[in-house]
C-alpha cells in the first residue's frame, strides 16, 4: 500500500502540498493531474523519500515510513521514480551497465542481474537498440531505458514523470503499451502529467491538484466531465469529453473506441 494522510509540506514558510489523503493502491493506474506550480513534483519526492513531510505521513504497507536509512532503502526496492527528462538519471555510456548500477549497488547476483536487464528491455521493446551507445538514442529511446532502469528493482510502484513529453505520435503510442504491460504483471503506476488525454485514456482514478490542494477525484470519466472544476485547476478537458459534452456523443476511453462507436452509428 502506498497512500498519504494529511501530508503537509513547505519550503521555508510556503505551503506546497496541504494536507493530501490520496491512495495510489486502489487502482492499478492512477493520474495526478494540475497546473505548474500545483505541487505534482513535489508530491512524487514525498512518495519516494526524497523529502519529508512536516506534517501528516506517507504510508507505506499501512504505516508511516519514519525515513530511517533503512526504511528508505527498502521503499526505494518497490518505490521507483522515472524522471520527466531521462538524462537525469542515465550515467553509462552503454545500456545493460546503467541498468544494473542499481541491482550491483545492492548485491543483487550477476546472473539474476543478467536475467532481469533481458526481461526489462524486452518489456520496454529496446532490444533493437540494446548494443548502441546511449548518447546515440533517441529521446523516446533513452525513456525507455529509464523506465527499464526502474523495472529491474521489480519495483511494485512506478512513478512516471510526464512519460510523454517530447514524443512523437509513435513513441506516444509505445509508451502507452509500456504501461499497460507493467501494469498486466500486477504492478501500480502513478502518471504525474500535463497530457490530458493520456491520462483520461489510460488512468483508472485520477486525482486533481491546485495550488497544493485536491480539488477532484475519481474515474477518469467522473474527474473530467467535471468542466468547471478542471478549468479552475488550469486544465482543459480531454478531447473525446469534449465531444461527448458539447456534441452528445458517445463517452469513450480512446480514439478506436470513439471511430468505432461512429461506425456503428452510420
Amino acid at each position: 500500500m502506498l497512500a498519504t494522510e494529511g501530508l503537509w509540506f513547505r519550503y521555508q514558510d510556503e505551503p506546497v502540498l496541504k494536507g493530501l489523503t490520496l491512495d495510489f493502491s486502489r487502482q492499478p493506474v492512477t493520474g495526478l493531474v494540475g497546473a505548474n506550480g500545483c505541487g505534482k513534483s513535489t508530491l512524487f519526492m514525498n512518495l519516494n523519500g526524497l523529502l519529508r513531510p512536516q506534517q501528516g505521513s506517507v504510508l507505506w504497507q499501512g504505516k508511516p515510513l519514519d525515513h530511517s536509512r533503512r526504511s528508505l532503502l527498502a521503499l526505494r526496492q518497490q518505490v521507483t521514480t522515472v524522471f520527466q527528462d531521462p538524462d537525469q538519471q542515465i550515467f553509462y555510456t552503454d545500456i545493460d551497465s546503467d541498468i544494473a548500477f542499481s541491482l550491483r549497488n545492492i548485491g543483487v547476483p550477476e546472473a539474476e542481474i543478467a536475467r532481469r536487464i533481458d526481461e526489462a528491455l524486452m518489456l520496454v521493446d529496446a532490444q533493437s537498440f540494446r548494443q548502441q551507445p546511449i548518447q546515440s538514442l533517441s529521446h523516446g529511446q533513452k525513456k525507455r531505458v529509464a523506465i527499464a532502469g526502474a523495472l529491474v528493482m521489480q519495483a511494485k510502484y512506478l512513478l512516471l514523470d510526464e512519460p510523454t513529453a517530447g514524443l512523437d505520435p509513435a513513441g506516444r503510442a509505445q509508451m502507452i503499451a509500456i504501461i499497460q504491460r507493467i501494469v498486466a504483471q500486477g504492478n501500480h503506476v502513478v502518471i504525474s502529467s500535463h497530457d490530458i488525454d493520456l491520462i483520461y485514456e489510460v488512468c483508472n482514478a485520477v486525482y486533481v491538484l491546485r495550488q497544493g490542494e485536491l480539488v477532484l477525484h475519481g474515474t477518469p470519466g467522473e474527474v473530467f466531465a467535471q468542466r468547471q472544476v478542471i478549468e479552475q485547476a488550469g486544465l482543459t478537458q480531454p478531447w473525446l469529453v469534449k465531444l461527448h459534452s458539447e456534441l452528445g456523443l458517445p463517452l469513450c476511453k480512446n480514439e478506436d473506441e470513439f471511430f468505432a462507436a461512429m461506425r456503428e452509428g452510420i
